[in-house]
């Protein structure tokens, strides 16, 4: 079955890909020739992930599923939230967004975090929701060189090691993206 991920972040699309069976095949938006930004400008991660989805489906009418994640950070009252990406500024920088989450945290000792992904997925005629998430703590410093955004500065619970400290195998065990994926799998898997 044909699915297209609304995304042109081919770090995503290259997680999910790692967890599809093979009766999934994942096409990304550059694939459709869906070259534009698809706007996110709702207050929350649910509705950013159907306002994507819901783009797909009326310029392309394919299934398709869209994600939105954030970093929830308890001290801040849950930010960065529906902003992470853009938390410093809209060039949308990880190395800025870590930095200003670091400097807002350096005062306090509850680095108490979690990464919440929704995704919306389209699927004949009807949405569906499903949620992942991942309780963790943001670190003092970066450590580690894999994976993207705020991977560097956030440790999961009972880890040693930040997110971008794991090869892929190991951060897709427990990821709130994979967590999410797999609810969403189970469910196409039932449909098929």
């Amino acid at each position: 079955m044909k699915l297209v991920f609304a995304t042109h972040n081919h770090n995503k699309a290259h997680e999910i890909q790692a967890l599809l069976n093979d009766q999934i095949e994942l096409i990304t938006l550059d694939e459709i020739q869906c070259f534009e930004e698809i706007p996110e400008t709702a207050a929350t991660l649910e509705g950013n992930a159907k306002m994507k989805a819901a783009y797909v489906v009326e310029q392309f009418n394919m299934n398709c599923f869209a994600d939105d994640t954030g970093l929830e950070i308890e001290a801040l009252n849950n930010e960065p939230g529906v902003y992470s990406a853009r938390y410093a500024g809209e060039d949308r920088d990880p190395e800025k967004n870590m930095a200003l989450v670091l400097e807002k945290l350096r005062d306090k000792s509850n680095r108490k975090a979690r990464f919440r992904t929704v995704i919306s997925l389209y699927w004949e005629g009807e949405f569906h929701e499903f949620e992942g998430i991942v309780e963790g703590e943001i670190t003092t410093e970066k450590s580690g060189a894999k994976g993207f955004g705020y991977d560097p500065i956030f440790k999961p619970e009972n880890s040693e090691k930040t997110f971008a400290e794991m090869d892929l195998t190991e951060k897709n065990t427990m990821s709130h993206r994979a967590r999410a994926f797999e609810k969403m799998v189970a469910f196409l898997n039932a449909e098929a």
